[in-house]
């Protein structure tokens, strides 16, 4: 009899834990009008990918594949080390991350390949998140880093991802916990209820 998962997307109160597409959408575009490089690009790589704030302070110069259009993530929640997952990027934001960080440079020098993109601790970063999230006027618990992993999820499925593949790209060791993320009320479920009212 297989358990329950305990992640969920509403807390104890019945608040959202998720942002919305529409709330979504805000983050990228105060994102994109950060003034400092390496938050625009940090945000938006979690935007991009839905990885958790430590896996993108672990990239390094060397795990963004350019020919494979993909980030490469240590998937920090397993339970042993050197577990390893790719997340397809797009190629605008690619050139984006090249062109900030000088990444395709960078990785020919041995002596820059390991280092990290981006210096911040943990707690900065997500300091700075928080500050992206209030210049985009999002509010609430679903404000936060985690928030816009939920939704990088929710997003991949209204978009027809398969399951296994948005399990993948998530990290999750089960596709049990990624189908939790298939309960949101998604684009397709409100366009179905709105007949109600037509």
């Amino acid at each position: 009899m297989s358990q329950t998962p305990f992640m969920q997307l509403f807390d104890s109160k019945g608040r959202r834990k998720y942002l919305t597409g529409s709330e979504r959408k805000l983050f990228k575009a105060a994102a994109d009008s950060q003034v400092e490089i390496e938050v625009r690009t940090f945000c938006l790589l979690l935007y991009h990918s839905g990885c958790r704030i430590s896996e993108g302070l672990n990239v390094r110069v060397m795990d963004i594949d350019f020919e494979a259009e993909a980030v490469i993530f240590e998937t920090l929640k397993k339970r042993r080390k050197n577990v390893y997952r790719q997340v397809p990027l797009s190629a605008a934001f690619l050139d984006s991350l090249n062109l900030a960080h000088d990444l395709r440079k960078r990785q020919q020098k041995k002596d820059e390949r390991e280092k990290p993109i981006w210096w911040f601790s943990r707690a900065t970063a997500s300091r700075r998140v928080d500050e992206v999230m209030d210049q985009a006027k999002v509010v609430g618990i679903q404000a936060c880093p985690k928030g816009l992993r939920h939704a990088f999820a929710i997003h991949c499925l209204e978009k027809g991802i398969p399951l296994n593949l948005v399990r993948k790209w998530m990290g999750h060791s089960s596709l049990e916990v990624t189908s939790i993320y298939a309960d949101a009320l998604g684009e397709e479920e409100r366009s179905i209820a709105g007949r109600m009212w037509t």
